[in-house]
């Protein structure tokens, strides 16, 4: 016989290995867990709706959660903004965090997991239970590759579950045997509870506030839909004398039911037949107007906004709107990485090498949206100017990656080339000769050399020496300001401060050197240029 490794939980329970072979909560052909063919739609009055939510809290929730699938098929904008929010979350890429103390080995295996076939699509699976309240996913665990992991996700039908009579938060399996349900195995299961807002998880889920908006527009639908039946028909109204006799008056009313359909008719002498007109603008204005507003709070309710939902007034509102569903989305991959942490990572650790101090954590992150254009200006301003920015930062701001070793690299174009210039002693003696062997013209010489191998071509010499001289102009204006500052700081009014500015001493030192040393160079410039 041969001996079935222990397998261990986070917190150092044995797990029974038979939990996992097999499959639980699968459906039946018969029984509580046969694929419920219901429908909770058809028909739904104000009463039985209030019947159905009520069963819901008290903890028979199957004709409650047949409705919202029933609504998921019959109200298209409450279907296609839950789609929305299901498939925002589909977008964001898994991450892992890996804590300080947790071994290479582990972190290996619990990206092997996430990688791995129908992790994904399991996480979608549990996205249903934004709308119902909760979502189960039952995995198939084998050994592969030396590993116990999981090598299918199934998605269970919520109303195989019911919850726990007293607390009415905990979930429990259906089986034939007890109807009201065994408790489920943390092994077996990855059971994800969406908190839209607190409360139990038959009362959060968005199909509760919903259906309500789902039964008035229902309604006006089929009011709006018998109106355009008759739209663009006149209403007919006959009038019968008093002494018509009942074959007269049956005779006239199949004459104006008649006008219905071929608007042809014959009538005796006497009869009058009027003609009603009807203005088609008075559906829209009532039915759609109605829908229209049911349709903004169902955008409100599931996306949290109408501005990217429906046509905006605005792009700049329109991107205010958005933030707001950055925040459900945001909220929306937190549970999520809850729910995959505590359900599936934390026990496929366990179960593989032992509970453990700490753990990898599977992240869902949300990016803000960058204007690029703007960010990549700002840069080209500010790092010149001495600003230190992270290249890992800026590159996953832009979505590019670390380039490797051998990769060819976008460099920035190479400057022109400079003209060939004279070498130092050529200027030296060009300078000799036209002033002697004076140190000053050395010095402009030495200027020049530099202005000339200077690639930009749109500068002059004299261009680059302001920009040399103004390179540091805080170290020289802020000795000159600082006694204004200081006198300003004193002062209660400007008055004041006019009146103060003759007993300032003004420390320009600093500027007057340096504006000496820039007439001297630039005369020496001169002189090159002019020789």
């Amino acid at each position: 016989m041969v001996k079935k490794a222990v397998l261990y939980g986070p917190n150092g329970q044995t797990i029974d290995s038979a939990t996992l072979e097999g499959s639980q909560a699968a459906p039946t052909q018969s029984g509580v867990r046969a694929i419920s063919k219901d429908n909770q739609a058809k028909g739904l009055t104000p009463e039985k709706l209030a019947g159905i939510l009520k069963k819901a809290v008290e903890g028979d929730a199957g004709a409650y959660l047949t409705l919202a699938y029933d609504m998921e098929e019959r109200y298209l904008h409450y279907a296609s903004q839950l789609q929305t929010r299901r498939l925002a979350f589909d977008g964001i890429p898994a991450t892992i965090t890996t804590p300080k103390g947790v071994s290479t080995k582990i972190i290996d295996a619990v990206n092997e997991l996430v990688e791995g076939f129908g992790f994904r699509d399991a996480c979608m699976d549990l996205t249903d239970g934004q709308g119902k309240g909760f979502a189960v996913i039952e995995p198939r665990w084998e050994y592969e590759g030396k590993l116990l992991r999981p090598i299918e996700y199934s998605f269970r039908d919520p109303r195989f579950f019911t919850v726990d009579k007293i607390n009415h938060a905990d979930l429990r399996l259906l089986t034939d045997d007890n109807r009201e349900g065994i408790p489920l195995d943390p092994a077996a299961f990855v059971v994800h509870k969406p908190r839209t807002r607190a409360g139990l998880p038959l009362r959060v889920g968005l199909a509760r506030p919903a259906a309500w908006g789902f039964l008035i527009q229902s309604f006006a639908l089929q009011d709006w839909a018998a109106f355009c039946e008759i739209y663009g028909i006149p209403f007919r109204l006959g009038k019968y004398p008093q002494q018509a006799s009942e074959s007269d008056k049956r005779n006239l009313l199949r004459a104006v039911r008649d006008f219905a359909n071929d608007a042809a008719a014959i009538v005796p002498a006497g009869t009058e037949i009027i003609f009603h007109s009807v203005t088609g603008n008075q559906g829209q204005q009532v039915f759609g107007g109605l829908l229209g507003y049911i349709d903004r709070q169902i955008s409100k309710l599931v996306v949290g906004q109408t501005m990217t939902a429906d046509e905006g007034s605005s792009l700049s509102q329109a991107k205010i709107h958005n933030e707001v569903r950055l925040d459900i989305l945001r909220a929306d991959c937190r549970q999520m990485a809850a729910t995959i942490n505590r359900d599936l990572v934390r026990f496929f650790v366990s179960m593989n090498f032992g509970p453990q101090d700490n753990y990898p954590q599977v992240e869902f992150p949300v990016t803000e949206p960058e204007d690029i254009k703007a960010l990549a200006e700002s840069l080209s301003k500010t790092v010149p100017l001495g600003l230190r920015v992270s290249q890992r930062e800026i590159r996953e701001k832009f979505g590019l990656s670390e380039p490797q070793k051998d990769e060819e690299i976008l460099v920035a174009p190479k400057a022109a080339e400079a003209v060939e210039k004279p070498s130092e002693k050529e200027q030296d003696a060009k300078l000799s000769l036209r002033h002697g062997t004076g140190c000053l013209c050395r010095s402009c010489a030495g200027s020049a050399r530099l202005a000339a191998e200077d690639p930009d071509k749109d500068k002059d010499d004299i261009d680059h020496l302001a920009d040399d001289m103004l390179a540091d102009w805080e170290e020289i204006t802020d000795p000159l300001l600082e006694s204004l500052f200081a006198l300003a700081a004193e002062c209660s009014s400007f008055d004041e401060v006019l009146a103060r500015l003759d007993s300032l001493r003004l420390d320009s030192g600093p500027l007057r050197e340096r504006l000496a040393k820039a007439m001297a160079i630039s005369r020496g410039i001169g002189d090159v240029k002019d020789f």
